[in-house]
């Protein structure tokens, strides 16, 4: 069976993720802060789970690494955990404190979880890594002007980490895939009742990444591909 760790796994994105890879025959654990929201979705899921602060570094490096030591290497990581800035948080308007809570969460722990919980996945040659980022993040292309600067610049960090840990590893050619996804704007708590899609269709490209089949040698991007950014199954440029 495969095993895969999710985070922010106890609603939303995350939680889609989860219980459509769950249906998909995953053995499934779930990661988020929220205790009792957390045990509610894995009661529903019938998978495990465990509460993680990622706003905490030092919180976070011990519990993914006592995941590992509870459950083993996993097949496949989603981090799918993260939040927004707030609405007025241009650079020079941003406290020193909304500056690190964002990146803490947004970036540091995507760091922390591919620094512990990936380095047995590169070992073994064998896993996949799908990171929630956002096209808000990209350096090129629409919607880039300015604005929201901790949730931008943490969410380019995010693209960044993502290319260079795929060009560390070998682009895929060692048995390792990681990829960043940009799920359009959707109906999570963070996305607002009013956006255009889903929370289940927003998690579609990262169901898709951490099932698919995976040949350098294919004749097309959806194949031969990882290190990059995702939108709608697509590759975005960043």
């Amino acid at each position: 069976m495969t095993l895969t760790f999710i985070t922010g796994g106890s609603r939303g994105l995350g939680y889609e993720t989860a219980k459509a890879l769950k249906g998909a025959g995953h053995s499934i654990v779930l990661v988020a802060k929220d205790k009792e929201r957390l045990a509610e979705a894995a009661r529903t899921l019938q998978c495990d789970y465990r509460s993680i602060d990622l706003e905490d570094l030092e919180q976070a490096k011990e519990g993914f690494t006592e995941l590992l030591s509870t459950f083993g290497v996993p097949d496949v990581l989603v981090l799918a955990h993260g939040v927004m800035s707030e609405k007025v948080s241009k650079t020079i308007k941003t406290t020193s404190e909304e500056w690190r809570r964002v990146m803490a969460i947004n970036l540091d722990a995507v760091f922390s979880a591919l620094n512990i919980i990936a380095a047995p996945m590169v070992e073994a040659r064998s896993g996949r890594v799908v990171v929630f980022s956002a096209c808000l993040g990209r350096m090129s292309g629409p919607g880039n002007t300015g604005g929201l600067a901790p949730y931008r610049v943490s969410k380019a960090g995010v693209n960044a980490l993502v290319r260079n840990l795929a060009h560390e590893t070998g682009l895929g050619s060692r048995g390792f895939l990681i990829d960043a996804i940009c799920p359009n704007h959707s109906r999570t708590d963070m996305g607002g009742s009013n956006a255009p899609l889903s929370a289940e269709e927003g998690a579609q490209t990262a169901i898709w990444l951490a099932r698919r089949e995976f040949n350098l040698a294919g004749d097309n991007d959806q194949e031969r591909l990882t290190g990059v950014l995702w939108e709608e199954r697509k590759v975005v440029p960043w």
